[in-house]
């Protein structure tokens, strides 16, 4: 085995070395994740049982990327809401967030209840409950009173060290709200702190840059575990094939056509051209199964290639790796709960249906915050509406494969009402969109780094990408931070 693990290392760090060269000829940023994505599938499928050298290199980056999320979230709330200038904007800022993720996770949850009962999901496929062990997933259930209280912060560095988003955005607006209204009396007294936010949010910036650089080679050894694990568990899977294919269907149909005709009809912008503006952050989303991990990449994204302002894109998507979330919240717990009626022959009636909607809409927020998304929801979903929670340990075969494509809808969905959000503010830069422009407030090495490379080609990019943690993820956590644990 060690031979075989040897070699699996060298011939990765034979392609780390082409993804090099290729990047010093200046060969496109998103080409190249994409190109690591389709070695890593490679290198997976040819050396499976065999990357415990290679498998490090994902753990390091995304370990970057946990100790770089939560000084991002900060510093772009302090920075946004400093900048505000009043705090009824940020009411309805706020208000228009929390509408909008809430509002894309009750279309995903239509739309998979609509897919799943015309398809008739899980009909004939002769499963059988209760000779599986579930107490793991009794024991991750809690109740909503207990959630609700964890959104408020009782240790702020507890809660940084932890990576607990909404307690994090609770205490970063407080502090924030504060300032403005003291600086509305006094604004000499608190300017040196907003000189400091500010020079802070450039050196955060900075250092985002610097890890989503090594993205490419992160994606190939993410990808590479991921493909080895997924074909380890294949005979598994093969009995589960309709789950999984449904799934990836309703968050592809909801990820890319719902949200295209939001986006066109709401913010007024091409979704085609959309979407491949925030296609590194779709890949990473991917490949890491984690929306929390993506943030540095989609908030960069969203200001320097779609043209949401800072204040935006640093408020609306953090709450969007916490809230609305429709891949793991809507999708996943409607699924196995349509497939578990079906495949054990449960009367349900409309009004059975009607609770499972609502119990849908309002379980991202339920559970917001928690490692293991996915699986919590659906257990929180499944309990709630009378149905035995074998169905989630039954399906837990092809999560780790579905959580890719939930992963990709929850990122998406939450760029898209960022957007949404600045167009109906007035504040979306068609000029940046266009790429006739560089965003106004970006850091001035950023626009040194740009500078002449504003075009219509939107794959014309540099240091725009970055993956994930385990953070509002969607697969059942296990002990160890690896992207197939608790993803997003």
């Amino acid at each position: 085995m060690g031979g075989y693990a040897v070699t699996a290392l060298l011939v990765t760090l034979g392609l780390f070395a082409g993804i090099y060269v290729l990047g010093r000829l200046r060969v496109n940023f998103s080409v190249l994740t994409i190109a690591a994505l389709g070695l890593g599938v490679g290198v997976g499928v040819v050396f499976e049982g065999h990357l415990d050298y290679v498998e490090p290199v994902g753990k390091v980056y995304l370990n970057l990327l946990l100790a770089i999320v939560a000084p991002l979230i900060i510093v772009s709330i302090l920075s946004s809401i400093t900048s505000l200038g009043t705090t009824a904007q940020l009411r309805t800022i706020g208000a228009r967030s929390v509408g909008w993720l809430l509002g894309l996770n009750a279309l995903a949850v239509l739309l998979t209840l609509g897919l799943a009962l015309q398809l008739g999901i899980g009909r004939g496929a002769g499963i059988e409950v209760g000779e599986r062990d579930t107490s793991a997933l009794e024991n991750i259930k809690k109740p909503f009173s207990e959630v609700f209280i964890d959104f408020f912060p009782t240790n702020i560095v507890t809660d940084i060290a932890e990576t607990n988003v909404i307690p994090i955005i609770l205490f970063s607006v407080l502090i924030a709200v504060s300032y403005s209204l003291v600086a509305d009396r006094a604004p000499a007294t608190v300017a040196p702190f907003k000189g400091f936010i500010d020079a802070l949010r450039e050196i955060i910036y900075r250092a985002v840059g610097f890890v989503i650089a090594l993205t490419p080679y992160a994606v190939l050894s993410l990808t590479a575990v991921a493909t080895a694990r997924a074909a380890g568990q294949w005979s598994q899977m093969v009995s589960l094939l309709g789950v999984l294919g449904l799934a990836w269907l309703a968050c592809f149909v909801h990820a890319f056509m719902i949200n295209g005709v939001l986006l066109r009809v709401f913010a007024d912008v091409d979704p085609v051209l959309f979407f491949r503006k925030i296609l590194p952050a779709q890949v990473t989303a991917f490949t890491t199964q984690s929306s929390a991990g993506t943030l540095p990449v989609t908030t960069r994204l969203l200001r320097e290639r779609v043209g949401v302002p800072s204040d935006i894109a640093g408020f609306t998507a953090p709450l969007g790796t916490t809230i609305g979330m429709p891949g793991c919240a809507g999708v996943w717990p409607v699924l196995l709960a349509v497939f578990g009626v079906n495949a054990l022959g449960i009367s349900w009636g409309v009004q059975d249906y009607l609770v499972l909607i609502l119990l849908g809409v309002i379980v991202s927020v339920g559970t917001a915050g928690v490692p293991g998304t996915a699986t919590i929801t659906a257990t929180t979903v499944l309990t709630a509406a009378g149905l035995p929670l074998e169905l989630v340990a039954i399906t837990l075969p092809v999560s780790m494969v579905a959580d890719m494509a939930r992963t990709l809808d929850n990122v998406t969905s939450a760029a898209v009402a960022a957007t949404i959000v600045a167009r109906q503010e007035g504040r979306l830069d068609d000029a940046v969109f266009d790429g006739t422009a560089l965003p106004a407030d970006s850091p001035d090495d950023l626009a040194d780094d740009l500078a002449g490379q504003v075009s219509d080609d939107v794959f014309d990019d540099v240091l725009l990408v970055d993956p994930g943690v385990p953070i509002g993820a969607c697969a059942l956590p296990t002990p160890t931070r690896t992207p197939q644990g608790v993803n997003a």
